[in-house]
């Protein structure tokens, strides 16, 4: 049996795909590999997940790309804020790169059976954000165990409160945190937006993530099943890929009618948030992620923005 944790609610489209996940491993190994997921932070957030898989008391993980961070932040060459406007342009970075990245996990004992994504953040606060100084005056969730992102937003002036993401809730309540960014999918189905009614209209990144399972786990199963049960966690995948993506408008409008209100920010503001962005680069690269990795990634971005084919998938 293989043990797998997520934040993923109990009764999402998400959580059902690893039940059928699930299944499909049990189908192709003719009953010798089973997977038993379990949901919703139960496990602990993320940084409690990867521990717990280094420990052997969990197997595997839907993993956002801040649990992958705690393995190597190789990830967040495809996160960095603003610097991707279109899905295109992260699927064919991460195509080029996926194999490498997939490497360097491997080599620290973690396997990535299949890359996925949660949607674009935003940032959700409990009263408006237009510009960058607005954002300055709320006190702004930042996932816990991430000392070097923590200094990043304060260096540029931001109110950084590391905590755990499964604190989140309780947070907005009772005020110690008044804005985060997060996907509309996570708002959503988590009912952050219920606390923090106002959302940003800024692409400030794609949340990756992923199927991860153990090496030593991963080991476990007879080598000639490995190949059938990636290729299903490829699948599952690209399954939670394709309904966020399609579900991404109608999760805003769905907490519009529940008093969302979606801040819309103008080409000249959009600037503002650009440059503020662009000036914390030079300390992303090289300090957050590794300057190769945040070279190559963006190199190809241009490679990709050069080609004309990201003028007809933004």
């Amino acid at each position: 049996m293989i043990k797998m944790a997520t934040l993923v609610p109990q009764g999402t489209v998400w959580y059902t795909t690893l039940l059928e996940l699930g299944q499909a491993w049990q189908k192709a190994s003719g009953g010798q590999v089973t997977l038993r997921v379990y949901p919703g932070g139960v496990a602990g957030d993320d940084t409690d997940v990867v521990r717990k898989m280094r420990l052997g008391s969990l197997d595997a993980g839907l993993l956002t790309s801040a649990g992958l961070a705690d393995v190597d932040r190789a990830i967040f060459a495809l996160s960095v804020p603003m610097a991707y406007a279109s899905y295109g342009e992260i699927d064919y970075v991460l195509d080029k790169l996926g194999g490498q990245l997939e490497s360097i996990y491997r080599d620290k004992g973690f396997i990535v059976l299949g890359w996925a994504d949660a949607g674009w953040v935003h940032f959700f606060a409990k009263s408006p954000v237009v510009t960058p100084d607005d954002l300055k005056r709320q006190k702004l969730f930042n996932w816990a165990g991430d000392p070097q992102g923590v200094e990043l937003w304060r260096a540029a002036g931001f109110n950084p409160i590391p905590l755990p993401s499964t604190e989140i809730s309780t947070a907005l309540q009772t005020g110690l945190v008044t804005a985060l960014p997060t996907t509309a999918q996570a708002a959503l189905l988590l009912q952050w937006y219920t606390h923090a009614p106002y959302m940003t209209d800024i692409k400030w990144a794609l949340l990756l993530g992923g199927i991860v399972v153990s090496q030593a786990a991963w080991e476990k199963v007879p080598a000639d099943l490995r190949p059938a049960l990636r290729a299903a966690a490829v699948e599952a995948a690209a399954k939670l890929r394709e309904e966020t993506r399609s579900e991404a408008s109608a999760d805003v409008d769905a907490m519009a009618k529940r008093g969302l209100t979606v801040v819309h920010v103008d080409a000249a503001t959009e600037a503002v948030w650009r440059n503020t962005v662009e000036a914390a680069y030079p300390k992303v690269r090289g300090g957050y992620v590794s300057a190769a990795l945040f070279d190559a990634a963006l190199h190809l971005r241009d490679e990709y923005r050069a080609s004309g084919a990201g003028k007809s998938s933004r």
